[in-house]
């Protein structure tokens, strides 16, 4: 199935190519999508999914939609209905996208998020993620809101799942909080950008809220965290929720972080409760992390690795496609 805006597909739009699958879908389906800007409003629920783009720097997703945006009763909506692109299924790919959220800085228009993704097996590889305030969602939501009605959305009311996803080889860019929620997600060889606000806290690369009892949260691997901010100030983490979890590997980190490296959002009872590390950090920077994250040893990798984390009983394998 191809998509293209010169007609030379199948469709025209990605979302009418989407429109035309059944979400009882049992065999692999693949899209492929032409070079063009798409200025459409994903919404993904037909597993066993893929979709391939000619290349990331041509083949762009896009939307503006906001939080403080208001529907005709006069609501707002939220952060969760903001997203450019929703995938709420299970073994779902994307190569070779940008998928953005153009709607402008949390200052000015709240939460704007680019991928609402809620499910297994999920997996993109080289693809751009671009946004400011709320980048990434890797759903599922918490199992309640702190501020009553503020989960409104597409899955408010859904099941929650230990869902699993993948990213590889992304570029990603935000500012506050632009990678948050609960899943078991896997970060190989990306670039995590983070945009000036010209402020002394210029932001939050991680806001994870890693239910309890689910072993693993955010793991990042060899990656480069990179930025156009001052230095000593962006933070690589705070708890959304208490048991947040989130590990940085071998990762190069420009001296836009912060020496204490991890924030606790106010929630000092959380200190004992969640699990932030690092091992093999690479950077020109000082380095004085806060008392109550960890530094992780070499020989503590084999139990943060791809396979440990994403492998499960289904022998879940992403990297050898």
């Amino acid at each position: 199935m191809i998509v293209a805006q010169d007609g030379s597909g199948d469709f025209l739009s990605l979302q009418a190519a989407l429109n035309s699958l059944s979400k009882e879908n049992t065999t692999p389906i693949h899209i492929f999508i032409r070079p063009g800007i798409y200025k459409e409003k994903i919404h993904i629920e037909i597993p066993f999914l893929t979709l391939i783009g000619e290349n990331p720097e041509t083949t762009i997703l896009t939307y503006d939609d906001y939080a403080l945006k208001t529907f005709p009763n006069g609501t707002t909506y939220g952060t969760f209905n903001s997203y450019s692109f929703f995938v709420g299924t299970h073994d779902f790919t994307a190569y070779n996208l940008t998928i953005q959220n153009t709607a402008g800085p949390g200052k000015k228009v709240g939460q704007a998020l680019a991928v609402y993704a809620d499910g297994d097996r999920i997996h993109f590889k080289n693809c751009r993620l671009l946004a400011n305030q709320d980048t990434l969602f890797l759903g599922p939501l918490p199992p309640a809101p702190i501020e009553a009605g503020s989960f409104r959305g597409p899955r408010e009311q859904a099941p929650r799942i230990n869902g699993r996803h993948y990213y590889e080889s992304c570029f990603i860019r935000g500012d506050i909080d632009f990678i948050f929620g609960s899943a078991t997600a896997f970060f190989k060889d990306c670039e995590i950008f983070s945009n000036n606000l010209h402020q002394e806290i210029n932001g939050y690369i991680t806001a994870a809220s890693t239910p309890e009892a689910q072993k693993y949260g955010f793991i990042f691997e060899t990656c480069n965290l990179t930025s156009n901010c001052p230095k000593a100030s962006v933070y690589l983490g705070r708890p959304w929720r208490h048991y947040a979890k989130t590990v940085f590997i071998d990762c190069q980190m420009g001296d836009h972080i912060i020496k204490e490296g991890w924030h606790d959002w106010d929630k000092t009872d959380s200190h004992s409760t969640t699990f932030f590390g690092e091992i093999g950090t690479r950077t020109s920077a000082p380095i004085q992390r806060v008392s109550w994250s960890h530094s992780l040893c070499a020989s503590d990798k084999s139990s943060f690795s791809r396979e440990a984390v994403l492998k499960g009983t289904d022998n879940w394998q992403p990297w050898l496609t």
